[in-house]
Order: structure tokens, then C-alpha cells, then sequence
């Protein structure tokens, strides 16, 4: 359902004013919801000991929505508050990559360029590759970035946030270069939240107000356009927060890191007698690779797979690292990617996230 200005407007100041003026860092958070549980591994651990210390004292995220290959890319952050993620995401797409970050919150965009130079001169490039907008996610159409031009749109808990998810949606897919792809880390529900919740500034600025339930988020995103949506990463939240616990009256919240493709694909998973094999050549997985919480592929290894799977792997920057046999001509059926969400949740016992195929 689309939303009036208003209420984006509405909701557009009360995020700003939770952080832009509420809090400093984020030891001003009152849950542990826009926060990250693991802790960074490899190259990101690398990167992150180059970022400036005040910078990471600035983020607010919940996830870390890096994908591999992502050099030479030009990267899309939304709601990239005080830089963090683009800092890093500066140095994973090298100097001849190009990264944009948009906040809504002009003290957070300030902030952010203020540390351009900074990190400019750690990575010892001759020009920063990172800009920094003051804009709505949901107004991406008024920014200056063309569509169809860019490679990979990220965002770390921060579409919760706003009351025109569909929009924000919608306007991602303008943006991406055909076989192109969404790659964020937000925050879900178990069920649909009550509308107290959702009129409370500060659970909405702490990232569960507003949050969608998971089933509804796959009816939005097929509304739109991304047929089949795929989860990367999820893990049972913890709130840590007596009364906003009770508020909550029983609800669970996940972590959840999805990945979306621009490109032509069912909504359900079909087999047309394809195989894939992964040829190991992706950076730190040169034996083993995790595409998304059901299709973990070995190296050199052929493994069954559903055309819109054949498809994410052969017409996306995934192509060179990937051998895709079958044409796919002939239809053989459903195809099983996996158990489905809510038989994940039904059967969950060891606070372990819904996953795999969104279909």
C-alpha cells in the first residue's frame, strides 16, 4: 500500500531527530536490536582496523551486507548514517569503484564527509571514490544518480525505518544495472506488530517499530518486482530491554540479510534440469561457497539447482566463477530449494533464523 507525503514526512523527522539528536553513538542505544551479534571475519576484520574510530562509534547496523566481487563496482548505500559501511565498501570496490551514500539525516551526512579525506589517505588513493547525499531513501528518483547504473544497492537496518517500504523498493530497482543486486541486512518479525508499536518514536528508532513481519516483506517484494528473494544470513535477536520485551508480548525478532536480483525470474522455484558447479575462484572460497542459507555450493562439485538459481548465477557478476550445464529448455517440475519460512519458524528450536529460497 503507498503512503502519503505526510506520513513519510512524519516519519522522516522522528528518524531524524533519534539520530541526529537523541543519540551520539551507539552506547546510546536502549536494545541490542541495531547491533551486530558476530563478529567481522577476513578481509572485513582487515578493513575495519583501517576505519576511523569515531566513525565506528557512529554505526548503527545489524548485519554486515558486504558480497563478494565487488571490485570495479559502483555501490549504492541507503540510509548510510555516519559512513561505516561505505568506508569499507570504499576499499572493497578498489579506487576505480565508485560508492554513494544517502542519509536522510543531515548531521550524520555532515559527519560522514568529514571523514572522506581520512580515509582517503588510509586505502593511499590519489582520489576519494566515496559522496555522501542528504536525501530520502524514499525519493531516490530526485537524486542525481541515473537509472540503470548501478551494479549493487546495500543498506544495514535502515528500510525498517521508513513507512514507504514499497517505495524504497521500487526505487532500488530503477536504479540497478540489469543483473544487478540488493544486498541488505534489516530487521524482521515473527508476526505482524501492533500499531502502538509502530507510533512510538523510540521503538521505531530502535528498529522494531516499524518492522516488517518476514512473510509480508516477500508479498512486498514481489509486488514490485524481485519474484525471488533469497536469505544470505539471519539470527535470532536478542532486545535486552525489559519493557520494550513486554510491549512486544511474545514477538521474535531476526536479523535477516537478503539478496535481490534485477532480472526476469518465476516465483516459484522450477526445474529445468540444470546443474551448477562452482569453480572455487571467489575471493576466500576457493573450496566451498555460500550463495544463500539453502544453496552452499563445493568446489567443482556438480549440484542440482532451480533455473531462477541458474539464472542468478549465470547473468550477474557471478557468471565467471560459476559453469551452469543445461539449457533449460525442458521443464521437469516443481523444484525443492528448501523448507519454506514458515516451517523454519514452526520448527525452529535453537533460536536459529528462518532461510533459504522465498518462494
Amino acid at each position: 500500500m503507498l503512503t502519503t507525503e505526510n506520513e513519510v514526512i512524519k516519519r522522516v523527522k522522528e528518524v531524524q531527530n533519534y539520530y541526529g539528536k537523541t543519540l551520539e553513538d551507539k552506547n546510546d542505544l536502549v536494545t541490542n536490536v541495531c547491533t551486530v551479534d558476530s563478529e567481522p571475519t577476513g578481509e572485513i576484520k582487515e578493513i575495519l582496523s583501517l576505519i576511523h574510530n569515531d566513525v565506528q562509534t557512529r554505526f548503527y547496523g545489524c548485519g554486515t551486507p558486504f558480497p563478494p566481487q565487488l571490485n570495479g563496482a559502483t555501490v549504492l548505500d541507503l540510509g548510510c548514517g555516519g559512513g561505516r559501511d561505505c568506508f569499507i565498501l570504499s576499499k572493497l570496490v578498489g579506487e576505480k569503484g565508485k560508492v554513494i551514500g544517502i542519509d536522510a539525516t543531515k548531521e550524520q551526512i555532515d559527519f560522514a564527509k568529514s571523514h572522506i579525506e581520512y580515509h582517503r589517505d588510509k586505502f593511499n588513493y590519489n582520489e576519494s571514490n566515496v559522496q555522501f547525499h542528504h536525501g530520502r531513501i524514499e525519493e531516490l528518483d530526485l537524486l542525481d544518480i541515473p537509472e540503470g547504473s548501478v551494479d549493487i544497492i546495500v543498506s544495514n537496518c535502515v528500510i525498517n525505518l521508513s513507512v514507504a517500504k514499497e517505495e524504497v523498493l521500487a526505487g532500488m530497482l530503477k536504479l540497478l544495472k540489469p543483473g544487478g543486486e540488493i544486498y541488505f541486512a534489516d530487521i524482521y518479525s515473527d508476526r505482524r506488530l501492533p500499531q502502538s508499536l509502530k507510533d512510538d518514536a523510540q521503538i521505531v528508532g530502535e528498529c522494531i517499530g516499524d518492522v516488517l513481519y518476514y512473510e509480508d516483506f516477500f508479498r512486498l517484494a514481489r509486488n514490485v518486482g524481485f519474484n525471488d528473494v533469497r536469505i544470505a544470513a539471519s539470527s535470532l535477536k536478542s532486545i535486552q530491554n525489559k519493557v520494550i520485551e513486554d510491549k512486544l508480548a511474545g514477538a521474535k525478532l531476526y536479523s535477516m540479510t537478503f539478496r535481490l536480483f534485477k532480472l526476469d525470474l518465476e516465483d516459484k522455484c522450477e526445474d529445468y534440469g540444470q546443474v551448477a558447479i562452482y569453480n572455487g575462484t571467489l575471493p576466500d572460497s576457493a573450496h566451498r561457497y555460500s550463495f544463500d542459507l539453502e544453496h552452499i555450493f563445493d568446489a567443482g562439485k556438480a549440484t542440482p539447482v532451480c533455473r531462477n538459481t541458474a539464472l542468478m548465477l549465470s547473468k550477474t557478476r557471478y557468471a565467471p566463477h560459476f559453469t551452469i550445464v543445461g539449457q533449460g529448455e525442458t521443464h521437469y517440475g516443481p523444484f525443492d530449494c528448501g523448507n519454506t519460512i514458515t516451517t523454519k519458524v514452526a520448527s525452529e528450536s535453537l533460536g536459529t533464523a528462518p532461510g533459504g529460497c522465498g518462494c
